[in-house]
Order: structure tokens, then C-alpha cells, then sequence
């Protein structure tokens, strides 16, 4: 039996930044909402070297966030891999 941590933004950026690093993404850049937005409390902008890795990237993130919270996250872009918003709620 998995235990899920708990949510908190914080957390869930932590959970990202990990996932982005350990996926090889590049040029990561974490950018503060709070207080300035009622949308969320971090938003975090990576970029892959195709667009295979792209969607790789987004879909091993989504995983991880899904296994560490039990978050199921809201995914667009997917299909083309040009871009991927992954929206894991409290951060994008």
C-alpha cells in the first residue's frame, strides 16, 4: 500500500522540480504567483531538446505527481509535443 504525501504547494513544487531534473528538461524557470494570482501558487517553464522528449517529460511529471498525491492532473498540448501545460493545481 502507497502512502500519498500530502498536497501542498510547496510540496507539489518540489515534486516538479525534481521530476524536470531528473527527465533531463532544460532551461527550468519557477516563477512565484503567490499573492498575485488566484490561479495558483507557482507556475514552472522548462523546455526539451524535441518534441518526443517534450512529451516524455510532461507525461513522466504527470506520473509522478499522480504517485506522490494522488493528483490527476489536467494536461494540454500533448498530442503535438511543441508545448505541454501540465495544470497539477497549485502549480503549473
Amino acid at each position: 500500500m502507497t502512502t500519498l504525501k500530502t498536497a501542498n504547494s510547496e510540496s507539489i513544487m518540489a515534486a516538479v522540480l525534481k521530476s524536470l531534473d531528473e527527465n533531463k528538461a532544460e532551461e527550468i524557470v519557477q516563477i512565484s504567483l503567490a499573492g498575485k494570482s488566484s490561479m495558483a501558487d507557482h507556475m514552472v517553464i522548462a523546455s526539451g531538446r524535441s518534441t518526443r522528449q517534450v512529451t516524455s517529460i510532461a507525461e513522466k511529471l504527470v506520473d509522478a505527481i499522480k504517485q506522490e498525491f494522488g493528483i490527476v492532473s489536467k494536461v494540454e498540448g500533448r498530442t503535438t509535443g511543441d508545448w505541454v501545460l501540465v495544470d497539477a493545481g497549485d502549480v503549473i
